[in-house]
């Protein structure tokens, strides 16, 4: 935990310093108390006392307990802002740190653990530090302070606090023992809570077409279960604690005050007076020493938690990027090429190549697509342009740079990227298809309204209530696939790129609008290069370069005309969607 609170800023430390030295001002207060009761006991015990001094000391008295509350509240303020604004930077980091993460470091963590990372385990520590600058500092110095005001009250007095702050120190450390281990199991549980809850929403129309639900429930129920479970078995081990804090701390008031009678029936009657206000005394400071304790005892039982929140955090801000960013962001004598240079590809955890040894360059204002069997390779090859992943072996170049030496946002901003998995983001149709930063100016509506024409967009768009306005729910699930494919290509679109990579972005598209879409593409993108990922033959037919792969190998690269001739697995896959008189028409 240590190492997450490096992240303290400067005006978060000063603030912990202040509200440290309130807490020794709010201690010395609170310690100061009983010697003002004493004196009163002494006074009231005393002939001929006055009842000015009586009063003075009441006054003074209530001022120490007045200055403790006003201390008391500005600390709580300061703890609250302090461990808010250190959440704040802590979720920020943890934030941005994803954002530089590759596909590897995401499959590794998993989706519904870094939401967990991101919220749940923050709020963990936002609350030991909330509680802590409150308790954990106070605890031991109320503790320490008080057992020195104590020591020459009475050795029994102090025996029996002693005895009382072992059991519950005992007590304490069998719990922790018992429920350490558990903390972690409960992160880990909400994790999986949060994953089957995401992909139940995620699936909810693929869950009802199957009448699935009832499965759903069942996981849903497992895990629910497990994770009841175990935090019932946690806050009832907790639980015990409260009647032993209860047992010690009246039994500590019950045990001074039997001693004191014994010690005070043995005592001359000078000695009386004096026994009688130090029990007074050591019953007010013996509840100090134990609710000192029992504060610590509390923040004992969030401590590990936290630690083991913090520990999870820190695996994020730890974790090693995989895709580094480079320092180069200078022009370039080429512009719109793309060149792989014996390109070799393995995902981390693999022991197999899936590409092998790929090599081709495309100039710029060509068209080149990959075709395919699925799982040979053709989107995890596209996907080293835009460096999701790294070649694992040889070079690939953009712009006749190699695209390792590039800053990430350059290089981003060279590429228009359509997914194989349309994705919208909650707003409006301008919001979304205008999103992102390429670089130099934002789109106007103009070339929004461009964009969606170009991609076939315009009829659907115009038809919806309030047209560029309309809203897109989260995920666009108010548009259909096909929409959300057409919106993904023109968000590429408005981007203006050197090079767009469409990775098989024409699958939810009919037949007509799949033709008119890349007739109107192929107008607009001339000066562009084009990548493209298909599974139709008529979705390629006439880029100027088609390379086949097939278990990772390239196995053909030519035009369409020249792969008929000359590459049986293309044949193939021609044959299986066209007939021989559809090819030589085509």
């Amino acid at each position: 935990m240590g190492k997450l609170f490096k992240n303290l800023r400067k005006k978060e430390i000063v603030g912990i310093i202040f509200a440290l030295l309130l807490i020794i001002v709010q201690v010395w207060l609170e310690l100061t108390m009983p010697d003002y009761m004493s004196e009163i006991t002494r006074l009231v015990q005393t002939e001929g006392s006055l009842m000015k001094d009586i009063i003075t000391q009441g006054a003074l008295m209530l001022g120490c307990a007045l200055g403790s509350l006003i201390s008391a509240i500005i600390v709580c303020y300061l703890a609250a802002n302090i461990a808010s604004s250190f959440a704040t930077t802590i979720r920020m980091k943890i934030f941005r740190k994803i954002q530089e993460f590759g596909t590897e470091e995401i499959k590794k963590f998993s989706t519904s653990s870094l939401i967990t990372r991101t919220t749940n385990d923050v709020t963990q520590v936002d609350m030991i530090i909330g509680m802590g600058l409150q308790m954990m500092v106070k605890a031991p110095i109320m503790a320490v302070w008080a057992v020195l005001k104590i020591l020459n009250k009475g050795f029994e007095w102090s025996l029996l606090t002693g005895a009382c702050v072992i059991i519950l120190l005992t007590t304490v450390v069998i719990i922790l023992v018992i429920v350490l281990p558990r903390f972690e199991r409960v992160q880990k549980l909400i994790d999986r809570i949060n994953g089957v809850t995401r992909e139940n929403l995620t699936g909810i129309r693929v869950i009802r077409a199957f009448n699935a639900e009832k499965f759903q429930e069942n996981r849903f129920e497992e895990v629910n279960r497990d994770l009841t479970n175990q935090q019932l078995f946690n806050q009832r081990t907790f639980a015990a604690m409260t009647p032993i804090m209860n047992l010690v701390m009246h039994g500590l008031t019950l045990g001074i005050y039997i001693i004191g009678t014994i010690l005070i029936l043995n005592a001359g009657m000078f000695d009386k007076i004096q026994l009688f206000s130090n029990m007074v005394v050591f019953s007010s400071y013996g509840m100090q020493v134990i609710m000192s304790f029992l504060m610590l005892a509390m923040i004992f039982m969030m401590v590990p938690r936290a630690q083991i929140s913090a520990r999870r955090i820190n695996e994020i801000l730890d974790e090693e990027v995989s895709v580094i960013d480079g320092t180069f962001d200078g022009v370039t004598e080429e512009i719109g090429t793309i060149e792989f240079k014996n390109v070799s590809f393995k995902y981390p955890d693999a022991d197999e190549y899936l590409l092998k040894d790929i090599s081709f360059k495309a100039e710029k204002g060509e068209t080149i697509a990959f075709i395919g069997s699925t799982g040979s390779g053709k989107s995890s090859l596209i996907n080293l342009i835009p460096r999701f992943y790294d070649a694992t072996k040889g070079e690939v170049l953009v712009d006749g740079v190699n695209v390792k030496e590039y800053r990430l946002e350059c290089l981003n901003n060279k590429i228009g990227y359509v997914p194989q998995k349309a994705v919208m983001f909650t707003g409006t149709v301008s919001e979304n298809v205008a999103y992102g930063d390429n670089g130099r100016e934002e789109p106007t509506i103009e070339k929004i309204k461009e964009a969606v024409k170009v991609a076939q967009g315009t009829d659907f768009v115009e038809k919806m209530d309030g047209a560029y306005d309309a809203h897109i729910a989260r995920g666009g699930t108010n548009v259909s696939g096909g929409q959300k494919q057409r919106l993904s290509i023109a968000r590429a679109i408005a981007r203006d790129p050197e090079i767009y990579i469409f990775d098989d972005s024409f699958s939810a598209l009919d037949y007509k609008t799949d033709a008119t879409l890349r007739r109107e593409l192929k107008n607009y993108t001339k000066d562009a290069t084009s990548v493209i990922v298909a599974q139709r033959i008529g979705t390629i037919l006439n880029a100027d370069k088609i390379i086949v792969l097939d278990k990772g190998k390239c196995v053909g690269m030519g035009t369409h005309e020249e792969l008929l001739k000359n590459c049986e697995v293309y044949k193939e896959i021609a044959l299986s969607q066209l007939s021989e008189e559809e090819l030589k028409d085509a």
